[in-house]
């Protein structure tokens, strides 16, 4: 245990003058979590037995790919100067499809170290999260980590920190996460430049609700952050949007096991049990206030996070759908950005509608349900919701290709976003050249420092959704980062691609694709699925169409029987007459037969080229 670090605090209400509340925020994978690991042993309250790496990342899936995707509220003791202190750390995600966990995150504090990797610099995210603290005026700590690594260069990054934040090259710390170097100064600087929390401790209690957890055996667990009054165990409280009442059955601090505690006061972060199953009545921004005392008016809660990417999901066993429902339910508890609807496929059967705020945030939902839930699941192809105006005046928000209105259109909106990519200069070309590929437009561009550019563009989602993040990342060689925020529609001269099998219409490979590229995805997904469907008794064509015009087709020849093996010798008509017959089976086949696409052949058809090229 450090001398600086306190036997851990009793967990009883503190002076709100001896609490600091800050957040960790920075780009992903600039050592977030290892400073985080590095303080909980500093302050002594996680033992050297007890540690292990990230240990605040609490789900296999963060400790596996090494990134945070929930945030982490966690209470250390910290003495200065004889006075002890209560500091509440919030370990916050990096990735861009993370930014709400951040903001939420934010709005609980009042402090935020900005951390930088002094290999690397500053990247696209860290921008993002700096603005955002700003914007929740914040006291900023800037950091440099990693100071222990060959390539560290602190001396440059200090001085594109300071640049960047106004102030002194002097003024920003310089730690390493790994060995513990400058922890504990930093630790003092947050006692000594973040302000204390401010609150009535005489008002009616009022604390916002930041998180939330579903546990089986204790049902939910909401984390809050007291802004006025103070809540007791065993009193009745109530959440002020949904109107529901419970019992406080236990409250008490993450410390960074969960430590029941006599009551939470003004500025205090800590947990809350009230026994409730229902995922739905602990919602993320909700005001928790007494029942017998109320407050009147709710604090502000945070702003509802837009969906970016919308992805249908469905159980590859049909039985599976009401644990696919159940499941979805209790993620919706941890993670209050997914949104899902039911929705049938005629190919896929019953399944989910969900919204996404990225990629990244698909791909971990996705793999939680496989993992938490032992569930099977096929995912479409991610979409954005389009505006489509038709020539009678109607507008509907199409998010699936299946919603897409028949008869003629007047025009279609798509989502536009803000694209800020940073990148070492040698790749300004190559990057415009791939900007320009997806209709990007470029608003500007600003050297950093002498070596790193920051280039703004607004761009369709839809073209970013899909793959642009991986044709980035392998034309700078991993070193560009990637950022962007919603900037509102523009019409776009988009059209509605359907793959017809036999003339029927399969709704799971339809896509809503720019004019220009409309020919392309149709060869591409009339090539993919002539490999992947077996061949049947009689040809099956393959369609790609816009409307009642076909722009690509491939055909799958039939299995024929050799129906002349049994004929050597004899007359020629004999051989005619059996392979007359046989035409008039396969045309008969042909107009009642119906080809029945293999389940696999769905999955690799939407997971992609790579799927194709390993079969």
């Amino acid at each position: 245990m450090s001398p600086r670090a306190h036997t851990p605090l009793k967990p009883a209400s503190t002076a709100p003058e001896q609490i600091r509340n800050f957040c960790i925020i920075a780009h992903i994978d600039h050592g977030k979590s290892t400073l985080a690991d590095r303080m909980l042993q500093i302050t002594g309250i996680v033992d050297d037995r007890s540690m292990r790496a990230q240990y605040l990342d609490r789900m296999d899936i963060e400790r596996e790919r090494g990134i945070t995707i929930k945030s982490q509220a966690v209470r250390m003791p910290w003495e200065v100067d004889g006075v002890t202190y209560a500091l509440n750390m919030i370990d916050t995600p990096g990735h861009v499809d993370f930014t709400y966990e951040v903001s939420r995150s934010l709005a609980a504090c009042e402090g935020a170290i900005l951390l930088v990797d002094a290999a690397q610099g500053i990247e696209a995210q860290t921008l993002a999260n700096l603005y955002l603290a700003m914007e929740n005026d914040l006291t900023i700590i800037p950091v440099l980590n990693k100071i222990d690594l060959p390539a560290a260069d602190p001396e440059k990054y200090a001085k594109e920190l300071a640049s960047l934040i106004g102030g002194s090259p002097d003024d920003v710390l310089r730690v390493s996460g790994k060995t513990g170097v400058g922890v504990d100064v930093l630790l003092d600087e947050v006692v000594a430049n973040i302000p204390h929390p401010v609150g009535n401790a005489s008002a009616p209690a009022r604390a916002m609700i930041f998180d939330s957890v579903y546990d089986a055996y204790r049902g939910v667990i909401t984390y809050v952050r007291v802004v006025d009054g103070a809540l007791k165990p065993r009193e009745r409280i109530q959440m002020m949007s949904t109107k529901a009442a419970h019992e406080l059955l236990e409250i008490g601090v993450s410390s960074p096991e969960p430590v029941p505690s006599q009551g939470l006061g003004v500025g205090e972060v800590g947990y809350l049990i009230t026994g409730v199953k229902d995922v739905r009545q602990s919602k993320v921004g909700d005001t928790v206030t007494n029942l017998q005392k109320p407050a009147t008016q709710a604090l502000a809660g945070y702003v509802d996070p837009k969906p970016m990417v919308f992805s249908g999901l469905y159980p590859i066993d049909g039985s599976d759908y009401p644990v696919l429902r159940e499941a979805l339910d209790k993620l919706k508890l941890s993670d209050a950005s997914l949104n899902y609807e039911p929705e049938t496929s005629v190919a896929l059967g019953f399944g989910f509608r969900c919204g996404f705020l990225g990629l990244l945030h698909l791909e971990i939902i996705t793999e939680r349900l496989e993992r938490e839930f032992g569930l099977d699941l096929i995912a479409t192809a991610p979409s954005v919701p389009y505006e489509v105006t038709t020539e009678d005046g109607k507008t509907a928000e199409v998010t699936n290709p299946s919603e897409y209105p028949t008869g003629k259109i007047k025009s279609v909106s798509e989502p536009v976003v803000k694209v800020a990519i940073l990148t070492p200069k040698d790749y300004v070309g190559t990057i415009m050249e791939l900007c320009q590929s997806r209709r990007g437009n470029l608003l500007g561009m600003d050297y950093l420092g002498e070596e790193r550019v920051e280039m703004r563009y607004t761009m369709p989602l839809g073209e970013i959704v899909f793959d642009f993040f991986d044709h980035l990342k392998s034309r700078t060689q991993g070193y560009a980062s990637l950022d962007y925020e919603p900037c509102g529609e523009q019409e776009a001269d988009l059209v509605k691609v359907d793959i017809l099998l036999q003339g029927e219409q399969v709704d799971a490979f339809s896509a809503i694709v720019h004019k220009d590229k409309a020919y392309s995805y149709g060869v591409l997904m009339t090539e993919r699925l002539k490999k992947l469907i077996p061949r049947q008794q009689f040809e099956v064509p393959i369609q790609a169409a816009i409307g009642a015009r076909i722009i690509a087709r491939e055909t799958i020849s039939a299995i024929r029987k050799d129906v002349l093996a049994k004929c050597y010798g004899g007359d020629i008509t004999r051989k005619r007459k059996l392979l007359e017959k046989q035409k008039e089976g396969k045309k008969r086949m042909k107009m009642v037969g119906r080809v029945e696409v293999p389940q696999e052949a769905f999955i690799a058809a939407l997971q992609g080229d790579d799927e194709v090229k390993k079969k």
